[in-house]
């Protein structure tokens, strides 16, 4: 019998793609999205479509609910009962945070306590939760690794996900709930967000208006493609988090337990600075950016990096995709999308 997933966020950007592998490879899926309006909700639903279009008969459903409902939470898990959840609802962006703390406290708080009892009282058999290279915070020893500490965030939103990590944990420890959390390293690619760099360097190239560039263009980001991100999410699913055995009490490591809790860094490991992403982008759609520079913007780090050897050691994947290939890919599939 086909396993059931519940995938949250599934509306969005790595949710969607995430969903199409796994009913491609036989899972049943249950999609759950708030189908909020951070950005333009028509791209959410038409990623819903595309999942729709290679889902198998009966092996896809979708519930529009927000995990801050948690009596419908509730009932959601009691009826379908997952094996595997992977929790990829939250609200999106550092910037927007800075504007509007409470969404965040609200969705990746409240919400994502929600989704941990749901996983406790329903026989979750194992939890997969995006967490996010913003956790390093201030940290400016590159590249960043598991065990450095994550104590310094300057987002509300960062600070939000690395509660996230100690949630998971917590709920690992007390109730031996398996929970891997992954942090995500700039994902890019085919159906991505509105509000992320590539989108709007596309839109703005391609209709002749100034893009702008933080801190002056001396920015270094670990661009990661999406399916790169969707094969190390996979893996994850398909291998729980167990108990580190050697896990030492008075030397504590911060990436595993002695609960069955891991955390993984999932990025290309191949930091690219924005003028060079810039150029990348120019070539692939054909038409040179008027360029904005300007200051850096309060809760934004200087640079990304990403060590991932545990989850190489774990799973036996490391992200790979070159910029080049992977922004050909976007522009193709933007310039199609939008008809340009």
């Amino acid at each position: 019998m086909a396993r059931t997933v519940l995938v949250t966020g599934a509306a969005g950007f790595i949710g969607a793609a995430l969903s199409q592998r796994l009913l491609q490879q036989g899972d049943r899926v249950v999609g759950l999205d708030n189908l909020n309006d951070y950005y333009n909700p028509s791209l959410k639903k038409a990623r819903l479509r595309q999942i729709k279009a290679v889902a198998p008969e009966g092996a896809w459903s979708f519930v529009e609910m927000a995990l801050e409902d948690g009596d419908a939470l509730m009932a959601l898990f009691a009826a379908e009962k997952p094996s595997v959840v992977v929790n990829l609802a939250a609200q999106a962006g550092v910037r927007y945070s800075l504007e509007n703390p409470a969404a965040y406290i609200q969705s990746n708080l409240v919400g994502f306590g929600h989704l941990l009892e749901g996983c406790r009282h329903h026989g979750t058999e194992n939890l997969v939760y995006a967490s996010s290279s913003s956790v390093y915070g201030g940290n400016r020893n590159l590249p960043f690794h598991e065990k450095q500490p994550v104590n310094h965030p300057v987002s509300l939103y960062a600070a939000s996900k690395k509660a996230n990590e100690l949630m998971a944990h917590t709920y690992s420890h007390l109730y031996g709930l398996p929970s891997t959390g992954l942090r995500f390293f700039t994902v890019y690619g085919p159906w991505g967000r509105p509000d992320m760099a590539p989108m709007l360097f596309a839109r703005a190239i391609l209709a002749g208006e100034p893009i702008k560039v933080f801190n002056y263009g001396k920015m270094q980001r670990d661009f990661t493609y999406i399916d790169d991100i969707v094969e190390g999410v996979l893996r994850c699913c398909d291998k729980p988090a167990t108990a580190n055995a050697a896990f030492d009490p008075l030397q504590p490591d911060p990436a595993t337990a002695a609960a069955p809790h891991r955390v993984f860094n999932i990025g290309n490991s191949q930091p690219t600075e924005l003028l060079r992403f810039i150029e990348v982008m120019e070539q692939a759609l054909g038409r040179e950016a008027i360029k904005d520079f300007q200051p850096m913007q309060p809760g934004d780090v200087v640079a990304t990096a990403a060590e991932t050897k545990a989850l190489e050691d774990w799973v036996g994947f490391k992200p790979s995709t070159p910029i080049e290939l992977g922004v050909q890919n976007f522009a193709e599939w933007y310039r199609h999308f939008y008809k340009i």
